[in-house]
């Protein structure tokens, strides 16, 4: 399994069985990424939310590769409007792809759909559960704020093993926030995100990962550049 980060809160996510998996596919306008977005490929889509640095060329992909778009119930009415593919669903649900199990969990932040010309409502903003074929779980959380469900639901139910968490601030989280988050979630892995991709959310995630280390040493923070992969 592969998990490359694109900058921003953008990852490509290749299993073991080489299905592809990208996650907030913000490429084109991502001061951060270096990706072409004609370089991607992608069997599933997963949006979190209706912010344009987080739906970013999500249409332009999956009109190119044919990609099930999987995302909130609103974001899925107006691109299945659109010609799209999608696979609509709402917080507390589970949907299965190719073996993956997808399952939509909870985000403290706002989500209207902001790259459409007349902003309008955009359902809730999410996270994910990405299950692999081999039983892995990935949690996206996604822009967010910390909220108790990450200690009370989703480590005690769902218990990822790797969290892609952001540390920006101002938007979401901040590196203080977030170590207490790695606490409660308690994951082998943590990726931090959503950071320097503008000076607004400017962070040094060397901060955050000695945060880790002090609460929880177990965690292993891995910091990767945009384009860089954690494999395993």
């Amino acid at each position: 399994m592969m998990i490359r980060w694109l900058g921003h809160s953008a990852f490509q996510i290749v299993t073991d069985n080489n299905l592809k998996i990208l996650v907030d596919p913000f490429i084109s306008n991502n001061p951060s990424c270096f990706v072409e977005v004609e370089e991607l490929k992608a069997d599933i889509i997963c949006v979190t939310h209706g912010h344009a640095d987080h739906f970013g060329d999500t249409m332009e992909l999956a009109n190119r590769t044919g990609a099930l778009v999987v995302c909130n119930h609103e974001v899925s009415i107006y691109l299945s409007k659109q010609g799209f593919e999608t696979l609509g669903m709402n917080i507390g649900g589970t949907v299965e792809v190719e073996d993956i199990k997808i399952t939509m969990v909870n985000a403290e932040h706002s989500s209207d759909m902001d790259f459409i010309e007349e902003v309008c409502a955009g359902g809730s903003a999410a996270g994910f559960i990405i299950e692999l074929e081999n039983g892995r779980k990935i949690y996206h959380a996604g822009d967010t704020g910390i909220f108790s469900d990450m200690k009370a639901v989703i480590n005690h139910i769902y218990s990822p093993d790797i969290a892609m968490l952001p540390i920006g601030d101002r938007y979401t989280m901040g590196p203080f926030e977030a170590a207490i988050a790695a606490e409660w979630l308690n994951p082998e892995v943590i990726l931090p995100m959503h950071y320097n991709t503008y000076p607004a959310i400017e962070q040094n995630p060397l901060e955050f990962t000695d945060m880790v280390r002090s609460s929880n040493p177990k965690v292993k923070v891995v910091t990767l550049q945009p384009g860089e992969s954690y494999q395993e």
